[in-house]
């Protein structure tokens, strides 16, 4: 029978909603549950990772399967070593990705799923640690098991007490947990989770630094402290920061003219003719290292109420120069 078949009951907004709320209600109480329930099993499921020399297999059949997947990610990506393995695939050859260094995180809540206990004899045999994720302890796979992990539920969201929903909700929660504890006990770092992770926003913001987005070489305005003003606006517009740095023979800063500043000794009504870069430069101008964050240039930018900033070596020359262009370009802003 396909769903387009089935009788329809007809649609009530106010029974969605409290179908919903009910939902709600019976998940947010399967995990509270776990919290009262945490054994000896999932510190010592902690410990038995932390000595391991090789990965956290993760095991599931149907929805614990899929739930078992989102686990196996969010252990790899914050510095615990792990994959999936499906259980019907591991009987047709996928067992020898597991080996004996590795631990086996099997999850079912009925813990009597027959793809999991066809294999069990072979794991055992095998020798890696068995961790029995389940809402059974008298089950074949918690027998079996290790360590047994409680992540019993009193009752489905599901009206019909049938569809897995707060089982996996639990699930999924414990399985969090087990990696919020591993990567505190491994001093997982944000700079850490953004290696993983260099694809996204964090680690953008976390992995690209000065050095990586700045102009430099002939990209970067400059000029000397005896330059006329009409070369130092030439150098200005050729190369686009809407500023220019003024540096000695020895490549050392001496200061900045901006377009601000421009704007300033017009109004002031100078005669800017006659002057060269160093009778109308600001001294001492703000600059960052080429080795700091993008991101740090950003804030930099925004608390000084700049568009552009100087970039220095560790010898405090001039190197570069990065506006708010270039990061929004990166991707940092």
């Amino acid at each position: 029978m396909t769903a387009s078949s089935l009788p329809v009951r007809g649609f009530q907004a106010q029974r969605a909603l409290d179908l919903a709320k009910e939902a709600f209600d019976i998940e947010a109480a399967a995990v509270l549950g776990l919290k009262n329930r945490l054994n000896a099993g999932f510190t010592q499921t902690i410990e038995k990772i932390l000595a391991l020399q090789g990965r956290v297999v993760v095991m599931g059949m149907g929805k614990s399967g899929h739930v078992g997947r989102k686990i196996a990610a969010t252990l790899a990506s914050t510095g615990t070593p792990a994959m999936f393995v499906h259980p019907a695939e591991a009987s047709h050859g996928d067992l020898g990705m597991v080996t004996p260094i590795d631990l086996v995180l099997m999850i079912s809540n009925s813990g009597e799923s027959q793809e999991m206990a066809a294999i069990l004899p072979v794991l055992k045999r095998l020798g890696a640690p068995l961790v029995a994720m389940t809402g059974n302890r008298q089950s074949t796979m918690a027998l079996h098991a290790d360590i047994w992990i409680d992540t019993a539920v009193e009752k489905e969201a599901c009206p019909l007490n049938l569809a897995p929903t707060a089982s996996t909700t639990a699930q999924l929660a414990m399985g969090d947990a087990l990696a919020v504890a591993l990567l505190d006990a491994r001093g997982f770092r944000a700079e850490d989770f953004a290696r993983s992770h260099p694809g996204g926003a964090l680690g953008r913001k976390l992995l690209t630094h000065v050095s990586d987005v700045m102009r430099s070489g002939d990209a970067l305005p400059r000029v000397a402290p005896h330059a006329g003003f009409s070369d130092l606006m030439r150098e200005m517009s050729a190369k686009g920061l809407g500023a220019a740095a003024v540096v000695d023979d020895e490549g050392a800063l001496l200061g900045i003219f901006t377009d601000g500043d421009l704007r300033r000794l017009v109004e002031q009504g100078a005669d800017l003719r006659a002057k060269t870069a160093a009778d109308v430069m600001h001294a001492k101008p703000c600059t960052i290292g080429m080795h700091a964050l993008a991101v740090d240039a950003a804030d930099l930018m925004e608390a000084r109420r700049i568009t552009s900033v100087l970039v220095v070596d560790d010898a405090g020359k001039l190197c570069g120069a990065i506006n708010s262009n270039d990061l929004m370009r990166a991707k940092v802003i």
